[in-house]
């Protein structure tokens, strides 16, 4: 084996009889520890550069999105195990002797469910249709169920309303109007979600009462206005953001050929702000999905009843689903956030209701990602066919 003289100058060795005869001399020189501060000022010269700053704030929003999946996933993955057994298991040994099984399942159940398939209980525990954690039933779907009709129904009810507004703001409005209206309709957008739950308590609840004859006017039908009214603000903005960034070249060529305004607007100008529309609408329904007081304090905290036919027999598609206008939009419901804010200060740390909470909050997550890559797909799809139709 051959030594450098480096190697010679760092250890005393007698080469001929191969025995080491010293101990270490040194091992850096004044040269290294001069490389190594040259080093340590030029990574602190990046890290504090403005590249090196956005950088770690970008990455930060990375790090605290992964730790709260992660503690989602954490606390979630315990009820999963246990819901691999299925809810009517639960159940039933709540109901052989709920004194002693309930304590036993929320303090034991770690060890006894321990061994149960993950994925099949998150299957179980999206699937279910009975949420009673009282009786330790835990299925989200009801609560699935409620949180997309009153966001779909929100949408519906707020996309034609803000997209014709931005429209108007954009294309129609005198310059003096438009400086007065923005400022007011983004100022909506301030207002605290528990005000709004308050002027619907007070307005919509009665009038929905009214109008449709019900004994309770918190309904899901009520929740979708509210919720509707609070998302204008963001639809409208950034919807009349998108179409004052298409190029004036576009209208001009429209005019150049004989449109009208009007024509100019519908297939020119709303086709190149699509994509801007589509974030618009994004933002609007992260929004919604992730309102909890107002709709806590209007939707009526019931859990939607799944699969009940039988009531209109002169619609026997929509009967054998039982998705009737009715049960949809006039009935009390209870979507996610609002089961988790209702409930979670009922609960006791480690119990299985409190697993299920936290369960709930997860699937939130997910349904929250999935929507949001849809949203990155379309867009992209419609940033794709503007730039085609520039080309």
């Amino acid at each position: 084996m051959r030594f450098d003289g480096k190697f010679r100058e760092m250890f005393k060795i007698d080469f001929g009889s191969g025995e080491v005869s010293g101990s270490l001399e040194y091992i850096f020189t004044a040269e290294d520890f001069k490389k190594v501060g040259l080093k340590i000022r030029e990574f602190l010269r990046r890290f504090f550069s403005p590249e090196g700053l956005t950088a770690l704030c970008a990455f930060s929003s990375l790090v605290i999105t992964g730790l709260i999946f992660f503690f989602l996933f954490r606390e979630a993955f315990p009820m999963f195990q246990k819901m691999s057994y299925g809810s009517s298991f639960l159940h039933f040994l709540y109901v052989l002797n709920p004194d002693f099984f309930g304590y036993a399942i929320d303090k034991y159940g770690l060890v006894w469910f321990s061994g149960g398939n993950p994925f099949l209980g998150f299957l179980n525990f999206v699937s279910g249709g009975t949420w009673a954690p009282n009786s330790y039933e835990f299925g989200i779907l009801p609560l699935i169920i409620g949180t997309l009709i009153v966001v779909g129904g929100a949408v519906a009810i707020s996309l034609p309303i803000g997209v014709l507004s931005a429209v108007h703001l954009a294309e129609y409005c005198s310059l003096r109007v438009k400086n007065v209206l923005k400022p007011v309709i983004e100022m909506l957008a301030g207002i605290p979600s528990v005000v709004f739950g308050l002027v619907g308590l007070t307005l919509v609840v009665p009038l929905i009462q009214n109008v449709f004859h019900l004994d309770n006017g918190r309904t899901a039908l009520s929740a979708a206005i509210v919720l509707a009214i609070m998302i204008l603000p963001t639809i409208i903005s950034v919807s009349e953001d998108a179409i004052s960034a298409v190029p004036r070249e576009f209208k001009e060529a429209s005019f150049a050929l004989g449109a009208t305004h009007f024509q100019t607007v519908r297939k020119v100008i709303l086709p190149a702000a699509a994509a801007g529309i589509a974030a618009a609408v994004v933002l609007a329904v992260a929004r919604a999905i992730g309102e909890t007081m107002a709709v806590l304090m209007i939707a009526g905290n019931s859990p939607f009843t799944v699969l009940y036919p039988n009531y209109f027999p002169l619609l026997p598609v929509l009967d054998k689903f039982g998705f009737y206008f009715k049960e949809l939009f006039l009935d009390p419901i209870m979507p996610m956030t609002a089961t988790i804010a209702a409930e979670i200060g009922e609960t006791s740390w480690g119990s299985t209701h409190y697993q299920a909470l936290l369960a709930v909050g997860f699937v939130l997550f997910i349904i929250t990602y999935i929507i949001n890559y849809i949203a990155e797909v379309t867009i992209f799809r419609f940033s794709k066919k503007v730039k085609r139709r520039r080309t």
